[in-house]
């Protein structure tokens, strides 16, 4: 290869940092500035909570996941609108309950459907959301990207279903809260929810910062015995269960080999009292890092509690074929023990129960 050459490599990878470095400084400033005019979030919950006790994890139905059978959407659907924002096609219908729900196609409805999943089986709030194998949409109108999804005649397949709450108060984007800045700030809970995102591999952890970009935070308010009551949530599991990394070309979703492959690599070692992970996302520091012995310790006693039976169950129930199923809740389930070894945590509830 001839110095020339070289040069021309050595200023094509150069004009890439430059772009890569100019675009996220960008994005960075454009969010600053969109928080900075949003001022103060207008929260009126006088509680505020980020996880809840399971109770009796194994006894949990994974297959319905948050919200049970009871708020699983029933036919017929009937069309309202479609959604422009997002990167995948969405549409909202009224199922034959009268709720509201937001369909969604793509690659991201297995991981996301499966996640909600696992986050609130660890005591963590999520949205009720379901995967829909088969079905059809009746009232359809100007359809824009949806319609490489749903056939002239409304019939669709392999749709996540996303229950809109219309008495649950939504704070998104600008007003929803950061890894960094939230009430919870070096609390177990929060180490917990950092241990669910790298259980799934999920590089996607965009927050209020991220605003420019869309943040995959939010803030739900409800009405509870105590009041208004804000609970934080992660809303999009879209980059979980493949390979985590760093940048586009490491990472993936929904890849049940790369899942596994990684899972070895899982936890690193334990050194000063805090455990070590492999996990690279888009917030790796504040992610991976300074989670202690003690924390681990806190969570493993329910994450163990999900045995590879359970697990299948739910993935099964996300549109996962039988060899997915089994080998993403092998991993899972390995990856749990690492985190029992690591803290000390008696492991044999996540041995592979019958």
């Amino acid at each position: 290869m001839s110095g020339q050459t070289l040069s021309y490599i050595a200023y094509a990878a150069a004009a890439v940092v430059v772009v890569f470095v100019g675009l996220h400084a960008f994005w960075r400033a454009v969010g600053y500035y969109k928080v900075r005019k949003a001022g103060p979030r207008p929260l009126f919950g006088v509680r505020h909570r980020l996880w809840r006790d399971p109770g009796d994890v194994p006894r949990l139905d994974l297959h319905f996941g948050p919200g049970g059978s009871e708020q699983a959407p029933v036919a017929p659907f009937r069309f309202i609108e479609e959604q422009g924002a997002g990167t995948q096609p969405c549409v909202s219908v009224h199922d034959a309950n009268g709720r509201r729900w937001r369909v969604k196609w793509g690659h991201e409805v297995p991981c996301e459907t499966f996640a909600v999943r696992l986050a609130w089986a660890c005591g963590y709030f999520a949205e009720v959301t379901h995967y829909v194998e088969s079905g059809t949409i009746t009232g359809l109108q100007d359809l824009a990207r949806a319609r490489s999804c749903i056939a002239e005649d409304g019939e669709f397949v392999d749709a996540r279903f996303e229950l809109e709450d219309r008495g649950v108060r939504m704070l998104f984007d600008e007003h929803s809260w950061s890894w960094s800045d939230n009430p919870f700030v070096g609390t177990r809970q929060l180490s917990g929810l950092k241990l669910v995102t790298m259980l799934l591999s999920n590089w996607d952890t965009k927050d209020r910062r991220d605003v420019a970009r869309g943040s995959n935070t939010a803030i739900f308010e409800v009405q509870s015995r105590w009041g208004h009551e804000a609970r934080y949530l992660i809303t999009d599991w879209g980059g979980a269960m493949g390979r985590w990394g760093s940048n586009i070309v490491s990472r993936g979703r929904w890849d049940p080999a790369g899942f596994e492959a990684q899972t070895p690599h899982f936890v690193t070692g334990v050194r000063d009292g805090f455990v070590n992970f492999g996990y690279q996302g888009q917030r790796t520091a504040e992610i991976a890092r300074d989670i202690t012995v003690e924390h681990v310790a806190w969570f493993a006693r329910y994450a163990r509690r999900l045995t590879e039976p359970v697990l299948r169950q739910g993935l099964l129930a996300c549109g996962a074929t039988d060899d997915e199923a089994e080998a993403f809740a092998r991993s899972l389930a390995a990856r749990i023990r690492q985190l029992g070894e690591a803290s000390g945590v008696a492991s044999t509830e996540v041995a592979k129960a019958g």
